[in-house]
């Protein structure tokens, strides 16, 4: 089973990576850009023919070293 996994900082939560990349690309004349916020993706391939202990498998992965929770939320697709 392949799943795909987005993390990004919750709001609220100060975004500074995402921050110089708005920047840089105001500098490049993409200038109506209201605002961007970066995060992760990751693609993982669990060998369990059972999708829902698969994807409670990813869930954990994601609970315990993926995502930091205290600013960070997470999706599974």
């Amino acid at each position: 089973m392949k799943f795909k996994v987005i993390v990004t900082l919750k709001n609220g939560v100060l975004d500074p990576q995402g921050k110089a990349i708005q920047q840089t690309l105001n500098g490049m004349s993409f200038s109506n850009i209201e605002e961007i916020r970066q995060g992760k993706f990751f693609e993982i391939t669990v060998n369990e023919n059972n999708e829902a202990k698969a994807k409670e498998q990813v869930d954990e992965m994601c609970k315990k070293l993926l995502a930091n929770l205290v600013i960070e939320d997470y999706k599974i697709i």
